[in-house]
């Protein structure tokens, strides 16, 4: 009888018994696990330097306890900077390895190829190393999915505005761009600064295939055009070549070249003075500006590099933009709390206000609300000069 007794009260003890909390994926009481793709081969396989650095970041934050006692892990995945490949990636991530967000994918149209993906999982697509402009501005249609970079558009919008100023009577505008998503935000936003002057400054645009072999014809009508200033909104070997093909024909216009085609790596073209004078924009810190080199945060980088990169190099500027994003990350699920979903992580990553990144330029902050999905709108402009980037001027509103 007391036996029965005993049984009775362990089963109605067991009902009572609140729910155990429902199991996150990729978040153990010693880990989080995130995903990433990026081209880690190909000919765009240098901007796999933001996952380096991400990487080497984690790994201090590991060294130093964690978040919240958890050590990050990130797994990220080689797609070559073909968008097929990313989203079988994003899908992998989240299917077999259970990471519980997905952190900087690289590029902008293998993140167009991600987000569909991650938002069906509801699975945090965060801080895209990518500024297409659509990964902020689409948050109704994607809630699962935020950006990092400067926007494409508020880029092209700051290049128009240093175009203005600078405008004379002989001011005529050529624009190379690379004929996708990516270079068309460029153009719009070059297009919506000029404002009214658009349609009388921009004698030529002329777009290429990103599976071209070259962009010699372009650079050689636009010089055919008149123009006076040319804006490369490319990539890679595309930017190179226009740099180079300008030269050879002896064309020398006031030259405005997109942030991710301006590593100091690509800059450095033979001859030297091919770049000379370009202008551009930062938001990271690069390690190879002079004006940077007794700066506390390239400093803390280079020390990153040296103790959790092996055989990472500390002029990499792609390495420590990698560790910008991963710096905002850290801060984020810091502010998610030690009870970590998904959902708490888009809740601070949509309502962040740091100020105090050390891979930042001076005056770069992150914000976001839930309505503005735009962590960096600020820039500062630089100059290509002997061989170095110097920068110039205020900093600069990078609006959408």
């Amino acid at each position: 009888m007391f036996g029965a007794f005993v049984a009775l009260l362990a089963l109605v003890l067991a009902g009572s018994a609140a729910p155990a909390p429902p199991v996150t994926p990729g978040v153990t009481a010693t880990r989080i696990l995130l995903g990433s793709s990026g081209p880690l081969s190909g000919q765009t396989a240098s901007a796999a330097g933001f996952l380096r650095g991400e990487g080497a970041y984690f790994r201090y934050v590991n060294a130093h306890g964690g978040v919240f006692g958890r050590q990050i892990q990130l797994a990220y995945l080689d797609d070559a900077s073909s968008s097929v490949r990313a989203a079988a990636n994003a899908q992998h991530l989240i299917d077999h390895d259970g990471v519980f967000a997905l952190f900087s994918v690289v590029g902008t149209n293998s993140n167009l190829a991600v987000r569909p993906v991650a938002n069906r999982a509801r699975v945090p697509q965060v801080f895209s190393a990518s500024g297409a402009t659509t990964l902020g501005s689409d948050y109704a249609r994607y809630p699962w999915t935020i950006g990092y970079l400067p926007t494409y558009s508020g880029e092209g919008g700051v290049y128009a505005s240093d175009i203005l100023a600078r405008r004379t009577a002989k001011t005529k505008i050529g624009v190379l761009y690379q004929s996708d998503p990516y270079g068309w935000d460029l153009l719009r936003g070059l297009r919506k600064g000029l404002g009214a002057q658009a349609a009388k400054l921009i004698v030529r645009a002329v777009g290429y295939e990103p599976t071209a072999p070259s962009v010699e014809s372009q650079i050689a009508r636009l010089k055919a055009s008149g123009a006076t200033t040319l804006c490369i909104f490319a990539y890679g070997r595309f930017a190179i070549q226009a740099f180079v093909y300008a030269d050879k024909l002896n064309w020398h216009p006031k030259i405005y070249v997109n942030d991710v085609a301006a590593a100091s790596s690509t800059m450095r073209l033979n001859p030297q003075d091919t770049a000379e004078g370009a202008v551009s924009i930062l938001w990271a810190k690069d390690p190879t500006t002079p004006r940077f080199a007794n700066d506390a945060g390239v400093a803390f980088a280079r020390r990153i590099v040296k103790a959790f990169l092996p055989g990472g190099s500390t002029s990499d500027s792609f390495v420590v933009a990698g560790m910008a994003e991963a710096y905002s990350l850290v801060d984020a699920l810091r502010a998610a709390g030690r009870v970590l979903t998904r959902a708490r992580l888009m809740a601070a990553v949509t309502n962040i206000d740091e100020t105090t990144n050390p891979f930042l330029a001076p005056g770069i902050a992150v914000r976001t609300t839930p309505t503005s999905r735009f962590p960096i709108t600020q820039v500062r402009l630089q100059r290509w000069h002997d061989g170095h980037w110097e920068p110039f001027g205020p900093v600069r509103v990078a609006s959408p």
